[in-house]
C-alpha cells in the first residue's frame, strides 16, 4: 500500500529507489503527478492496481497493490472501494470486472492492448471446438472475456502444467500462446501440433498428437533469442537468466529458471537469501 502522500515524500521515495536509473528532473515531475493522482484516488474512493509492467516511477508511487494480473484482480475483490483503476491492458481489466461485477473498472490508457490477446477470437475457439469435438479447451488467462467464455478452463503461466495434467485426457486444446503451449507440451510429454499451419495427416497417415496449439505470441517475449542469452552470459558470467514461459522453448531451455513474473521474483529472493 502507498503511504507517501505529499510530493516531497513521494520524491524522496522515488529518489531512494530509482536515482541510479531515472534522471532527477523526471523523478520530481513524476512525484508531482503521483501526488495529484493519489489525491484524486482518495476523492473518488478508488483503488489503483499496478501491473509489474508499469514504468518504475509510477509503479512505486500510485498503486495500492502491485503484481501479476490475476493476483491484482483478486486483491480488488477484497477492496471496499467504488472504483477500480487497473494500470494494465484491457484483458486484465476485464478479469477484474468479472471478479468485481458491481464495481466500475477503468483502464487509464485506451491503447493498452496485447498482441497475444488480439491473436484469437471467440469465433476461432468455436471453430477449433467444431474441428476437434469433445476435446477440452484450456485458455491462458491473457485473453479477452469472450474467448474465456468459450473455454472449459482457464490457466495462468504459473499453473498451466498442473491444469493440463488435471484434465487427464488424451488430447487438449491449449490457446492462444504458441510458446507457452510448446513449453507446457514439453513438460507434460505431449506432442503438439498447430492445425492452422500443418495438416492433420502426413503421407496418408494421421499425425500423432496430444495437444492442439494456436499461433499466438506476445510481441515482446518473442523478441528474445538464445543468442541474446549467450551474449549476456559472455558479459556477465555469474548472471542468473530468468525467462517467462511466453518465451520460445529454446530460450526457456537456455535459461536458468522459467516461471511467471511472481515466480521469478520469488526465485530471485530465494537466491538472495542463500548468498546472505
Amino acid at each position: 500500500m502507498i503511504t507517501e502522500t505529499t510530493t516531497e515524500e513521494i520524491y524522496e521515495k522515488l529518489s531512494r529507489l530509482l536515482s541510479t536509473t531515472v534522471p532527477d528532473f523526471e523523478l520530481r515531475i513524476k512525484a508531482e503527478l503521483a501526488a495529484e493522482i493519489n489525491q484524486l484516488k482518495a476523492d473518488k474512493n478508488a483503488v489503483i492496481l499496478g501491473h509489474n509492467y508499469m514504468e518504475p516511477a509510477l509503479f512505486y508511487s500510485i498503486p495500492d497493490y502491485v503484481g501479476d494480473s490475476l493476483e491484482l484482480s483478486r486483491k480488488a475483490a477484497q477492496s471496499d472501494k467504488d472504483i477500480i483503476v487497473f494500470c494494465g491492458v484491457k484483458f486484465m481489466a476485464e478479469t477484474a470486472k468479472i471478479l468485481n461485477p458491481t464495481k466500475k473498472v477503468l483502464v487509464p490508457s485506451e491503447k493498452a492492448g496485447c498482441s497475444l490477446a488480439a491473436s484469437i477470437t471467440a469465433a476461432d475457439v468455436r471453430e477449433l471446438k467444431a474441428r476437434f469435438p469433445g476435446v477440452p479447451v484450456v485458455t491462458y488467462i491473457n485473453t479477452y472475456a469472450d474467448v474465456k467464455a468459450e473455454s472449459d478452463i482457464c490457466c495462468t503461466s504459473g499453473n498451466a502444467v498442473e491444469v493440463v495434467k488435471s484434465l487427464n485426457t488424451d488430447k487438449v486444446i491449449f490457446i492462444p500462446d504458441e510458446y507457452l503451449a510448446a513449453n507446457v507440451a514439453r513438460e507434460t510429454g505431449k506432442q503438439i501440433i498447430y492445425p492452422t499451419r500443418e495438416p492433420l495427416q502426413r503421407f496418408g497417415n494421421e499425425l500423432e498428437y496430444q495437444m492442439i496449439g494456436w499461433p499466438g505470441r506476445c510481441e515482446v517475449h518473442e523478441k528474445f533469442t538464445v543468442e541474446d542469452i549467450v551474449n549476456v552470459r559472455k558479459q556477465f558470467p555469474d548472471v542468473i537468466i530468468l525467462a517467462h514461459p511466453e518465451c520460445s522453448p529454446e530460450v526457456v531451455a537456455a535459461s536458468d529458471f522459467s516461471g511467471s513474473t511472481t515466480a521469478m521474483i520469488r526465485y530471485v529472493e530465494r537466491q538472495r537469501r542463500r548468498t546472505i
